[in-house]
């Protein structure tokens, strides 16, 4: 992605993130560590109603086994596999509320897990969460320049962000997974 300033170039059968200043470097140099924005959400406060919790958990267990099941190198690689995978079984999308709710308790979830759990995982367990109903969500990863910052999110079918804050909409979706028109 060219933002003219900087070019990012993700690699995602390997995960690695590179960032290109014109005129500083003819080599890409390696991002700083990248800003997931879990401070800019009240992650976990909202509880869900409904059956949620239990599967939202196994969800997320689901993708932290994923990410740790081969090589750190290419777990991004075997985790948007695994969102395309799922995302290719939904043929009804989520309504709004089916979506916030999925979201809002995975991350309910997320604060009683032991891993790391940043927007990718988050998202990912959404988008599993939503699937084992037969309901889609379009899973986005996107960047946003300046600092260079790096998320994942869902949305629907309308383009709206799940659950997010504004400051989503200054990330240009690079990978967008699981939007029905593709099927």
């Amino acid at each position: 992605m060219d933002f003219g300033h900087v070019l990012v170039i993700i690699d995602y059968r390997t995960g690695r993130v590179r960032c290109q200043v014109p005129g500083r470097s003819p080599n890409p140099v390696a991002v700083p560590a990248a800003s997931w924005g879990s401070t800019e959400h009240p992650a976990g406060i909202e509880r869900p109603g409904g059956a949620w919790p239990l599967s939202a958990a196994l969800a997320l267990a689901g993708i932290f086994a994923v990410e740790r099941a081969g090589s750190r190198a290419t777990a991004m690689h075997r985790v948007t596999a695994v969102i395309r995978a799922a995302a290719s079984t939904c043929r009804r999308p989520a309504t709004p509320g089916q979506a916030r709710a999925a979201v809002l308790a995975v991350r309910r979830a997320a604060w009683l897990s032991p891993g790391r759990t940043a927007c990718l995982e988050e998202s990912a367990a959404a988008v599993l969460l939503l699937a084992a109903r037969g309901l889609s969500v379009t899973w986005c990863h996107g960047i946003a320049p300046d600092p260079v910052r790096l998320h994942a999110w869902v949305q629907t079918g309308d383009g709206t962000p799940v659950a997010e804050p504004g400051s989503t909409r200054a990330h240009t979706p690079v990978l967008v997974i699981g939007d029905l028109r593709d099927h």
